[in-house]
């Protein structure tokens, strides 16, 4: 029997159960006749794929003059001509506030003014991925996952530790080796059932004392420590909020992947492979709805046996430094091209295809050298019901978060703004 109540939802019911309707969650639903049972639908999932450095401008955006579907594949884009019809390519958006020339992942997601917050040189706040978590993340063992790379020093993404940041606008680790990933999600933890309980009720208790000695010095303080305070407390509320799911799932075994553990130490372009699979074994396992990944430049070009410098590459000219950025630009579509193969050929429980309910987002803050607006941007797959199949020129500096928004409400996260939108792309919603 599968159920989709949770653990405590199951023991909150347990004294008054035999007052309860013949609940379909708790397995009732097999005395009902086949034509009376319904499928359960497939859940809704989110990915956003990020890179640094941009793209070479000349070669990887399509011809604007040709919007709609009737747009042809650009050098860089044309190894996705298999899936042509199933992502769309925007351009004219940016993040209005961006100033940084190779930040490229820092306010992708979140469209934030770094100097928000007055005497603060560096502010950010909540990235689509966490909200996208909040709405569907309460049901899954991680409520999103966060994957990132090793080398991320030279790969254009600015600070941050992956592409998320929480409520507060603090980065969230990312898990930067496949191997680790792998781990994360799919071994089986070794401790037995008891020491796991231990170690959360020893990290509550370790919680409960540092709160205590916190809230004796809030009297007296001024507004900014007050406000560092309040930060604090959240910091500590999002703590409670993941011993307390650690703890749901402390009797549930993790999920088979169908795949075999990834050898360590893979670099560039074997690792951007890898890590493609895993996204899409945790979503098929339903270990997660959410995931982020900072992709890899440097090692990319490494793995490419390209000498020239990243940072070079993203200056480039005509010659040695423009072939490289053009060469990258064609073996990220390549690797993007393989992972939507991916998710069409996994199939769901009802038959149908992983892709049709992933709403995907692939693209980098930055566009090229030290430019900042019309962000290369993508998006694919049937979870946010957007139109696909075609180009959208959009006018200039249109806000990145508009598109963030149409997918968020796409999935059905009932929000009018997030960042500096301005409201959702009509043109891009189905």
């Amino acid at each position: 029997m599968k159920t989709q109540l949770g653990r405590r939802h199951f023991l909150r019911g347990t004294g008054a159960l035999i007052a309860l309707p013949a609940l379909e969650s708790i397995g009732f639903r097999r005395f009902a006749s086949a034509a009376e049972v319904a499928p359960a639908l497939p859940s809704k999932r989110m990915v956003f794929l990020g890179f640094g450095w941009g793209v070479t401008e000349e070669s990887w955006y399509p011809n604007i003059e040709q919007p709609g579907s009737g747009y042809e594949l650009s050098k860089g884009l044309a190894p996705l001509a298999r899936h042509k019809a199933d992502f769309s390519v925007i351009q004219g958006c940016s993040n209005q506030y961006n100033n940084e020339a190779h930040w490229g992942s820092t306010f992708w997601l979140t469209g934030a003014n770094r100097f928000s917050v007055p005497g603060q040189s560096f502010s950010n706040s909540i990235s689509a991925d966490q909200v996208a978590a909040r709405h569907l993340g309460g049901d899954t063992r991680f409520g999103s996952v966060q994957l990132s790379s090793s080398d991320t020093k030279n790969s254009g993404h600015g600070p941050g530790l992956s592409l998320a940041w929480d409520q507060r606008g603090k980065p969230m680790a990312g898990l930067d080796t496949p191997l680790k990933v792998y781990h994360k999600l799919f071994s089986a933890d070794d401790l037995p059932l008891e020491q796991r309980q231990a170690a959360i009720d020893e990290q509550r208790s370790v919680l409960d004392a540092v709160l205590l000695d916190a809230k004796r010095v809030q009297r007296g303080l001024s507004k900014t420590d007050t406000d560092k305070l309040d930060e604090y407390f959240q910091g500590i509320r999002d703590i409670e909020t993941r011993l307390g799911k650690d703890e749901d799932w402390l009797e549930v075994s993790k999920a088979k992947p169908g795949m075999e553990a990834p050898r360590e130490g893979l670099k560039g372009r074997e690792e951007i492979k890898v890590m493609y699979d895993l996204i899409a074994a945790a979503l098929q396992t339903d270990s997660t709805r959410v995931m982020t990944y900072r992709q890899p430049v440097a090692a990319l070009l490494q793995s490419m046996d390209i000498n020239v410098a990243p940072h070079n590459m993203s200056h480039y000219v005509e010659g040695e430094r423009m072939d490289a950025s053009e060469q990258r630009d064609v073996a990220q579509s390549e690797l993007l091209a393989g992972f939507l193969d991916k998710l069409k050929a996994t199939k769901e429980a009802d038959g149908s295809r992983l892709f049709d309910h992933v709403a995907l987002a692939y693209g980098s803050n930055i566009r090229s050298i030290h430019y900042l607006d019309n962000c290369p941007t993508i998006v694919a797959g049937g979870g946010a019901d957007l139109k696909l199949g075609q180009q959208l020129v959009l006018s200039k500096d249109t806000p990145l978060c508009n598109v963030w928004l149409t997918m968020l409400q796409g999935i059905g996260v009932k929000s009018e703004r997030h960042g500096d939108s301005s409201g959702v792309v009509k043109e891009l919603q189905a």
